[in-house]
């Protein structure tokens, strides 16, 4: 995969924003790929930094703000409460027996990327969710999605599929979430349609079924999501690929019922920038993913066990006090998660509040080593900003705007391969932290 490097600065509407995520690193990894303009649109070469103030020009200009970020939403008052009492597991969309600070973690199961295969039965049992890397669709557009065990030819160590089988439910039986993550860096997935929608709910059960999975993880990347032009209302949206995801998720949760996991691991680009950026804007002019992911979380708050958003391989985004914060430090971490624990005004206006989600229905997403992603910090800092979201101790510069936040669910991380590729390191300093809590 490719990691994200921020781009050239513009000025935009007479306010000032990042140009689009530029993947030029080579980082070694599959998960996230930073955005690129959609392949759909071509856009005409970026304006000046003297461009005039709106309308803008129709660029697919990125909303990611700089470090002189753009003013703040015309609120950033807590919303009101969330609608969803929390349980043991966590409401309509908790899972019972998981455990109340999760450790949550990709399993490279179906590839080899350098990090070495590890057999189902041989992954530690420190993690509660092990997320199956990757559910992948035959051509985009279809809804086809297929899952296949990493070939012997890349993974020499690969067990038969029988014992993989067998493993998943010896897992299950110790209260772990074994879990088909679909989409990818490589897994673009975007159903115009509902007929791929359909094949989709058709497709996605037919591998929890044969594999014995406990829940689903979308992992949408790219050019997956997107909002139509018009589609302003994160409440009522219209864009087909929105509107039919939305849809699959739903039916697939009432077919297997509450204790079924549904997470969700978007990158902030579709997530927390919704609260400066939301589609292409008023005038047209912006990415037409931004924020995109919103109006899915929103409609399926009810049926969500855990959002853990990928806080890597991102640019800047701005907080709620309008401040960029930068990957790579605790506070980007505490600042990302209180977007969504506080709730936001989507894209600054203040009559369009995205409502808090529960505390128990919050992660965030770290790289679990130097080479698993960009916005790495060591397991001391990720703590310090759990215990910051939890306690209100050992904040940095940024705290949250309420809380603390006791039931914050915990932290993602690509990935369990990368992990014990580094003598597992990661999750021998989380799981006793997160167990002290």
């Amino acid at each position: 995969m490719k990691a994200a490097s921020l781009s050239a600065m513009l000025v935009l509407a007479g306010l000032a924003v990042a140009a689009p995520f530029n993947a030029t690193k080579p980082v070694a990894k599959r998960q996230c790929q930073a955005p690129l303009p959609p392949t759909t649109t071509v856009a005409p070469p970026p304006p000046e930094t003297t461009v005039a103030p709106p309308p803008p020009p129709e660029t697919t200009a990125p909303p990611p703000p700089e470090t002189t970020a753009a003013p703040p939403p015309e609120t950033s008052a807590p919303a009101p409460e969330p609608t969803s009492d929390p349980g043991s597991g966590g409401g309509a969309g908790g899972v019972k027996g998981l455990k109340k600070h999760a450790l949550i973690g990709y399993l490279h199961s179906s590839f080899a990327n350098g990090a070495g295969y590890i057999p189902m039965k041989d992954v530690s049992d420190d993690w509660d969710v092990i997320n199956l890397s990757f559910g992948e669709p035959d051509s985009p557009d279809t809804g086809n999605i297929m899952y296949h065990m990493c070939p012997q030819t890349e993974c020499p160590n690969v067990e038969s599929e029988e014992d993989f089988i067998a493993a998943v439910k010896e897992k299950v039986a110790k209260g772990k979430l074994v879990q088909l993550s679909i989409g990818g860096e490589k897994g673009q997935v975007r159903l115009e349609t509902e007929a791929a929608r359909d094949k989709f709910v058709e497709t996605v059960g037919g591998i929890i079924d044969k594999y014995s999975l406990t829940g689903i993880d979308i992992d949408f990347e790219g050019q997956s999501m997107h909002l139509d032009a018009g589609d302003t209302d994160f409440e009522k949206p219209t864009t087909a690929v929105v509107v039919n995801l939305i849809s699959a998720l739903k039916t697939l949760k009432g077919k297997y019922g509450d204790n079924f996991a549904l997470t969700m691991a978007p990158e902030t680009f579709f997530v927390q920038l919704a609260a400066t950026f939301y589609g292409s804007g008023d005038f047209g002019g912006q990415d037409p993913r931004a924020g995109s992911f919103i109006p899915v979380i929103h409609a399926l708050r009810d049926e969500l066990t855990i959002l853990h958003v990928q806080d890597y391989n991102s640019g800047p985004i701005n907080d709620l006090d309008g401040t960029a914060q930068n990957m790579g430090s605790s506070d980007f971490h505490v600042a990302m998660s209180d977007i969504l624990l506080n709730g936001f005004a989507v894209g600054g206006k203040a009559d369009k509040i995205f409502p808090p989600l529960r505390p128990d229905q919050v992660g965030f997403g770290a790289p679990s080593s130097t080479g698993a992603g960009n916005g790495y910090i060591d397991t001391t800092q990720l703590q310090a900003a759990i215990d910051c979201i939890t306690k209100g101790s050992s904040c940095g510069s940024y705290k949250t705007k309420a809380g603390p936040y006791p039931d914050f669910r915990g932290i993602m991380t690509w990935s369990i391969n990368w992990d014990e590729f580094n003598g597992g390191a990661f999750r021998k300093a989380m799981r006793p932290y997160l167990d002290s809590l």
